[in-house]
């Protein structure tokens, strides 16, 4: 007998108005949990995973079998759970149950409705393609903080302090012969120091530190530094570099010291501009005298100049002998850094002595004498634009020289040309153009504003010739 027998009966005992539940005419409880179930369009094994209760108990319930549950405390809350999934009244489906149950069921505490069962969290998988793309992304940062920070370093010069001395003009005791410049720059730079008389600067590596420092020689007088900063990646100066000027102080009564560098003693030179430099110390003026020797050369012998030649003022010509009257010289004023330089002495064939003398503010002198000889080969031809502007052509060795149109040069202008054989120049204006052919002054050969053509090819005569 089932309990849906036992429920008709015991109403039948009771009798209708006997009980305040008593049973009321309509579907048996199975029969209402069957029709919310398809009215929501579910089956047993839908509700299973939506209630977490199990197939065979909710086909019990629905069968009106509750011997296959496991006891009327776990009746009541599957009945409670399964009333609420199907949107029916749980108390209702309760007080049906006892009513159809037919047994007296003392108040029981209420039954929580257990909670469904939570989804264990999934383990976070990495699948091929999303390692490739965080792998790809993370390069892309990267290499877009690497070029940002090169960037940044590139586009900054270096920074360069000097910190000894303190001051950029600083004087020493006179007995002092070294400095130590030092300061602070960018790690890693490279500082250079440019003293007077140096041809290559000093390099001091800057350390990681950021600091640096170097020995320097000190020379009485003047001595100026001039320090920078470069990076060696980029070839960047610093945007400030510093300049250094440390003066020794001369002894009233010490004379000045002497170093000629041009000319060199026992040098023969091809042609007759002699450089002449040099460096001094305690010294205020430089003066230079040429005195010639003569013209005995083995295997060379003079040019013969124009028949009117000019040599140079003060400056004797070829065939004077050891004893004339020497040159009264050129002087010129030493620069703050000790070095002098003067314009170049055209001397002619033969063999010169040239003498170098310093002299300090009290007088007192230091002389150097350097003797070399001129021996031409060639042709070597100067010429100088003076007093206006003259258009020169030029062929060497019968060849023209630039463009077939020639050059205009402005005054104060002077060209050097050499040939093996010869040199041919026109020029717009005889009288504006001077000549010095190996080392020997011509001056002007023509009147000013004439149009003359002249033929250089020493031990002849200079010819004017019609080359136009």
């Amino acid at each position: 007998m089932t309990t849906r027998d036992h429920a008709r009966r015991a109403a039948q005992r009771l009798g209708a108005g006997d009980r305040p539940d008593a049973l009321d005419a309509g579907p048996g409880l199975p029969d209402r949990l069957v029709a919310a179930r398809e009215r929501k369009g579910v089956d047993l094994v839908r509700a299973e995973r939506d209630t977490k209760i199990r197939v065979r108990y909710l086909s019990a319930l629905e069968r009106g079998d509750y011997r296959d549950l496991p006891g009327a405390v776990y009746t009541k809350g599957f009945l409670r759970n399964y009333a609420i999934y199907l949107a029916l009244d749980p108390e209702d489906v309760l007080r049906q149950w006892r009513r159809e149950r037919g047994d007296q069921v003392g108040p029981e505490p209420i039954i929580v409705p257990p909670r469904p069962l939570e989804e264990p969290s999934r383990p976070l998988r990495f699948s091929p393609s999303v390692v490739v793309a965080a792998l790809l992304t993370a390069g892309v940062i990267l290499f877009f903080v690497y070029l940002s920070s090169q960037l940044l370093r590139y586009s900054k010069p270096p920074e360069l302090t000097v910190t000894a001395p303190a001051t950029a003009v600083l004087q020493v005791g006179e007995d002092q012969t070294s400095y130590l410049l030092s300061g602070t720059a960018t790690a890693g730079a490279t500082i250079t120091i440019k003293a007077a008389g140096q041809t290559q600067p000093i390099r001091v590596t800057v350390q990681a530190s950021g600091e640096w420092s170097y020995q320097v020689d000190l020379r009485r007088g003047q001595n100026r530094f001039d320090i920078d900063a470069i990076n060696t990646e980029t070839g960047k100066s610093s945007e400030s570099p510093r300049t250094v000027v440390i003066t020794v102080p001369f002894l009233v009564f010490q004379a000045p010291t002497l170093v000629v560098t041009q000319p060199v003693d026992g040098t023969t030179y091809g042609n007759g501009a002699i450089a002449i430099e040099g460096t001094t110390t305690n010294a205020k003026s430089v003066t230079v005298r040429a005195v010639f020797l003569g013209s005995d050369l083995t295997g060379a012998s003079a040019p013969t100049p124009a028949p009117t030649p000019a040599p140079p003022a003060g400056t004797p010509g070829p065939g004077a002998s050891p004893g004339a009257t020497p040159d009264p010289g050129t002087t010129v004023d030493v620069a703050e850094d000790g070095s002098f330089a003067l314009p170049p002495l055209e001397l002619t064939t033969g063999r010169w002595a040239i003498t170098v003398t310093a002299t300090s503010a009290e007088g007192k002198t230091a002389s150097l004498t350097r003797q070399i000889t001129i021996a031409y080969s060639g042709v070597n031809l100067v010429v100088s634009i003076q007093g206006g502007p003259a258009w020169i052509k030029v062929w060497i060795d019968g060849k023209l020289q630039g463009g077939g149109g020639g050059t205009v040069y402005q005054a104060g202008r002077t060209l050097t040309f050499s040939g093996v054989t010869s040199v041919e120049v026109r020029t717009g204006s005889s009288g504006s153009t001077r000549f010095t052919l190996n080392g020997v002054s011509l001056g002007a050969l023509g009147k000013a504003g004439v149009a003359e053509t002249w033929l250089f090819a020493p031990p002849a005569a200079p010819v004017k010739t019609q080359r136009q």
